[in-house]
C-alpha cells in the first residue's frame, strides 16, 4: 500500500514530484481551497480546470511550486456557496467529494514517487481514505503499466496524537476494505471456498482472533443443508468460516454474516453467459464481515465482533441441487428459523439459501445486534443503480445503517419489507420456496426470506450490495475496475456507531 505521512511545513516548497491542490467550482472559474494558492488555481484555468467534481487538471510547477508539477483536482461547488443557493450543505456530502478527489488524484499520480496533498488542510481522514484507495491496484496477474505512487505526504495544521490517530484509523479502514477487494479480484479458479477460508484465517489469526472452520464433513453433520445444497454441483466443497474478536468490557455483541459464492454460474438455472464473468463477485459479502471483523480489531472497538462467512460454490453437474429439491436448513439451538425446510424452485436463487443457514448460526451467539450482507439480487440493481445497496430489516437499525453508509459515502437507501410480498414465498410443500411465484419486488422478496430465520426481537439489518460492490465500468474518484470492497466502511462506521451508544 501507498505510504502516507504527515508534514506541517509548507506545502508550497516542499520538494515532490506533485502537489494536489483542491479546486472548487466558482462563478467564474475555478477557486482554490486553500486561498495560498490562488495564483495555482488562476494557473490552472489556462489548462481547463473548472473546479467540477472528479475532474483533474495537470500543470507545471515551475514559478508556481516547488513540486515539479501541480495536479488539480475538481471538488464542485464550496459548502458555503451551496447553502448560499439554497442546496443542502451537507458535510458527509463535502467530506465524499473530499475522498473522491483524493482518489482521482492518486490514480493521475500512478508512477511518481512523491507527492504532496493539501486535501488534508480540508480533512485529514477524508484525504487520507480517498488517497489510499485511489492508488490501490490488483496486480496479481497483471502489472499496471505505472506503479502506485510511492509515497504520499499530507500537508497539515499540526502532526499531533489526534492527527496521527485519525491518519491510522484511515490506514486500518483501507487496509480492510483493500483486503475485501483482493479477495473479490481473485480469479474463481484460484479462490474456491477452501482457499478463501484459508486466506481469511491467516488474516484473522495474525490479528489475534479466535478462528472456526467447517469443512463439508463437519457441515454435514451439523446439518446445514443450504450450504450443502448449493456446494453440490461443485467438486470444490464447501466451507463455513467464524472469526471472532471478544474484547474485555465489550459494550455489545454485533454477529456479522456474509454471503460467500466463490462463483456462481446459477446452477443449474444456469445464468445467461453475458457477465457470467462477474460472478467472481458474488462473495463480497463474505470478504466484507471478515475483513470488517480484523480491522474491528485493529481499531480496539470496544464491541464483541463474530463474522459468519457462508462459502460454497455453485455450479451445474450431476451432484448439483436441482429445482424441486427440497433442502432442510440449519437446525439450531435458538430462534425461528432453526430448521426450517425450502423447496428450491430456482437454483439461481441461492445466496439466501447459504445465509439463511449461516444466521440460524450466528444467532445461536444471542448477539445484540445482527447485520448481513450479500450480492443477492438483480432487482437490487434495477431498482437502486449499481452505487446505492439496498438495506432492509427492522426499521431503527436500518434507517440507522442506511444513513451511515451514505455518511462514508458507500451509498445506502432503507427499502421496506411490505408483508404482502412475503405470501409469495408460501409452498405447499416445504416451511419455504426460494422465489416467489410472482416477479417483482425481488430485493424485498429475499429479504423477507431472510427475515424468517431471524430471532424475533433481534436488532437486525440486511445489506444488499449487488451493484456497489463490483465496479464493472471504468474507474471514477477512488474506485477501480473490479471489487470495491463495499460495505466495509459501512459496516465499521456501524460499529463504531454501536461503540459509541
Amino acid at each position: 500500500m501507498t505510504r502516507l505521512s504527515l508534514s506541517i511545513a509548507s506545502p508550497s516548497t516542499a520538494t515532490a514530484d506533485a502537489l494536489v491542490i483542491g479546486v472548487y467550482q466558482g462563478e467564474d472559474g475555478p477557486v482554490a481551497a486553500d486561498p495560498a494558492f490562488a495564483s495555482v488555481a488562476a494557473a490552472s484555468t489556462l489548462a481547463g480546470a473548472n473546479g467540477k467534481p472528479g475532474t483533474v487538471t495537470t500543470i507545471p510547477g515551475a514559478g508556481l511550486v516547488s513540486a515539479e508539477r501541480i495536479i488539480a483536482v475538481g471538488l464542485g461547488r464550496a459548502p458555503a456557496a451551496s447553502a448560499a443557493d439554497g442546496e443542502a450543505d451537507d458535510r458527509a456530502v463535502h467530506l465524499e467529494r473530499v475522498r473522491q478527489a483524493a482518489g482521482v488524484a492518486s490514480r493521475s499520480a500512478a508512477g511518481r514517487g512523491k507527492v504532496v496533498s493539501t486535501l488534508s488542510t480540508i480533512d485529514l481522514g477524508a484525504a487520507a481514505e480517498g488517497h489510499l484507495l485511489g492508488a490501490y491496484v490488483f496486480d496479481t496477474y497483471k502489472k499496471p503499466g505505472q506503479p502506485p505512487v510511492g509515497q504520499l505526504v499530507l500537508a497539515v495544521p499540526s502532526a499531533d496524537k489526534t492527527a496521527k490517530a485519525e491518519l491510522r484509523r484511515a490506514e486500518i479502514t483501507v487496509e480492510a476494505v483493500t483486503f475485501a477487494r483482493s479477495l473479490v479480484n481473485s480469479a474463481p479458479n484460484d479462490l474456491p471456498p477452501a482457499v478463501f477460508a484459508d486466506r481469511a484465517s491467516a488474516a484473522a489469526r495474525d490479528a489475534g482472533l479466535k478462528v472456526e472452520v467447517l469443512d463439508e464433513k463437519a457441515l454435514a453433520k451439523g446439518g446445514y443443508g443450504g450450504i450443502l445444497g448449493v456446494g453440490s454441483g461443485s467438486s470444490r466443497p464447501p466451507r463455513l468460516v467464524r472469526i471472532s474478536y471478544a474484547p474485555a468490557g465489550a459494550k455489545a455483541t454485533v454477529a456479522l454474516v456474509g454471503k460467500g459464492i466463490t462463483f456462481d454460474s446459477g446452477g443449474l438455472s444456469i445464468k445467461p453467459a453475458a457477465k457470467m464473468d462477474q460472478m467472481t463477485s458474488d462473495m463480497a459479502g463474505a470478504a466484507a464481515v471478515v475483513a470488517t471483523a480484523i480491522a474491528a480489531a485493529k481499531l480496539q472497538l470496544p464491541v464483541t465482533v463474530t463474522a459468519t462467512a457462508a462459502l460454497a460454490e455453485n455450479l451445474p453437474s450431476g451432484t448439483a441441487y436441482r429445482p424441486g429439491d427440497v433442502l432442510r436448513h440449519y437446525g439450531g439451538t435458538r430462534g425461528k428459523g432453526a430448521g426450517k425446510t425450502v423447496h428450491v424452485l430456482n437454483t439461481d436463487a441461492e445466496g439466501r439459501l447459504v445465509l439463511a443457514d449461516a444466521i440460524v448460526r450466528a444467532c445461536e451467539d444471542d448477539p445484540d445486534y445482527l447485520l448481513e450482507t450479500a450480492t443477492l439480487t438483480g432487482a437490487q440493481v434495477a431498482a437502486l443503480g449499481n452505487r446505492t445497496m439496498g438495506v432492509m430489516g427492522s426499521a431503527a437499525l436500518r434507517d440507522r445503517v442506511a444513513e451511515l453508509a451514505r455518511e462514508v459515502g458507500e451509498g445506502g437507501w432503507a427499502m421496506p419489507l411490505p408483508e404482502h410480498l412475503r405470501e409469495g414465498l408460501e409452498s405447499p410443500l416445504a416451511d419455504l420456496a426460494n422465489i416467489a411465484g410472482e416477479p417483482g419486488g425481488g430485493m424485498l422478496v429475499a429479504g423477507h426470506y431472510l427475515a424468517a430465520f431471524v430471532p424475533d426481537g433481534l436488532d437486525w439489518a440486511h445489506l444488499d450490495v449487488a451493484g456497489p460492490a463490483f465496479n464493472s465500468g471504468k474507474p471514477y474518484g477512488y474506485t477501480g475496475p473490479g471489487g470495491t470492497g463495499v460495505p466495509v466502511r459501512t459496516l465499521l462506521a456501524v460499529l463504531q456507531d454501536i461503540a459509541g451508544r
